[in-house]
């Protein structure tokens, strides 16, 4: 039986929680009255700045996934209050002290989610995995990010087709991510291999340097607006992953396995990493399942059932399964990824993709929220008058 969280690991887990329209944690906000734990079920008290907050849905489906996802952790029940008129005077300036100092550091927008596609191992498709589900999301019509943080092992450009030189902004001087167009949607990308003379050019960087070359692409790139971030994480659980967590807590952590034990076993390891650092993890996907040759046989070539033992051991679910099929090696050869094509590989890809929109991280609906209908009163009064 899993061993449940303390009070203080579910506070700490809560400042992965960011309320949307103050753009700030709502455990600095000073949002989180109590935190209780009894045996497997956790009671957690919110004040709300208003109790008719229309972000009230969003911070509850928040909250309840990240705790709830938690391994130990059976029930999550949620009481409100609101705050009283010094608490929402002392919660605003919070807000505006995080917002001064968050400026110089990162461009990511509140409202993005943000998932590191991570594995303890490299060789399981993790790449691949991070470039078709960023392709399938920008594809229902989202604006998608992909950081390349394989700072050593970049792939990310040819996996998706795209060459050419970062440039920079002429206004803050901040890096622009090379853009394409996909189905309805956009990808911003950023990797080491848009900066680099030859694809083939090894880098020879240290730890640290390679974690401050992550640091760079956060805090530098004039990433604009996003629905979803996806960061192509190193293998491994070194300084990159160590410094992310650090720079963004608020990011949650999507494993790739394969089906082989050993795979399955050396993956766990990341997982331990994002519990450490009170990252959720949003599931596990198990990559190169199955192949099915051309008679209908299907072969198990690295085993069978290492993504489900693994989401059972982390208690994280299993968000789908990725067949072996040449497609998606030819995908990543050509920049098309293979998630925008069709087979086998393509339709898992895509029930992934629905996974995460429709349960794991549905994107966050701003529309009800008193500062986006302050931006719209504002923009239908047209300029002032000098």
């Amino acid at each position: 039986m899993l061993t449940p969280p303390a009070a203080e690991d579910i506070r700490q887990l809560l400042r992965g929680v960011v309320d949307p329209e103050l753009n700030c944690d709502i455990v600095s906000l000073g949002m989180v009255r109590d935190a209780a734990v009894d045996g497997s079920d956790v009671t957690i008290t919110i004040a709300l700045t208003t109790a008719g907050c229309p972000l009230k849905a969003q911070i509850k489906r928040d909250v309840e996934t990240r705790i709830g996802t938690t391994p130990g952790v059976e029930s999550v029940r949620l009481e409100w209050t609101e705050m009283t008129s010094e608490e929402k005077s002392a919660c605003m300036a919070v807000a505006r002290k995080a917002a001064s100092e968050r400026a110089v550091i990162t461009d990511i927008p509140a409202t993005a989610h943000v998932l590191a596609i991570a594995s303890g191992k490299g060789g399981v498709g993790k790449s691949s995995i991070t470039v078709n589900l960023a392709a399938g999301l920008a594809a229902e019509g989202f604006t998608v990010g992909v950081l390349d943080a394989d700072i050593g092992g970049f792939s990310v450009p040819r996996m998706l087709g795209l060459d050419g030189r970062l440039a920079g902004a002429t206004t803050d001087k901040k890096i622009v991510p090379n853009t394409t167009a996909v189905g309805a949607g956009v990808l911003k990308v950023v990797s080491m291999g848009f900066l680099v003379d030859d694809e083939q050019s090894a880098l020879l960087w240290r730890g640290q340097v390679l974690q401050r070359a992550v640091q760079h692409f956060l805090e530098d790139v004039q990433w604009g607006e996003l629905d979803y971030l996806l960061i192509d994480m190193p293998p491994g659980t070194g300084d990159i992953q160590m410094g992310l967590a650090r720079l963004l807590p608020r990011a949650e952590m999507i494993i790739v396995t394969t089906p082989a034990v050993a795979a399955q076993k050396v993956a766990a390891r990341a997982a331990d990493l994002a519990r450490k650092t009170y990252l959720r993890v949003v599931g596990v996907i198990e990559n190169m399942s199955v192949f099915t040759c051309d008679h209908g046989e299907e072969y198990p070539l690295f085993g069978t059932g290492g993504g489900q033992t693994l989401a059972d051991d982390i208690g994280a679910p299993l968000l789908g399964s990725v067949p072996i099929e040449a497609s998606v090696a030819a995908g990543g050869d050509t920049g098309t990824p293979a998630v925008l094509g069709t087979g086998p590989a393509a339709d898992a890809l895509r029930r992934i993709v629905r996974v995460l929109l429709d349960d794991a991280v549905p994107p966050v609906d701003m529309a009800g929220c008193s500062a986006r209908l302050l931006e719209s009163v504002e923009a239908a009064l047209g300029p002032k008058p000098d």
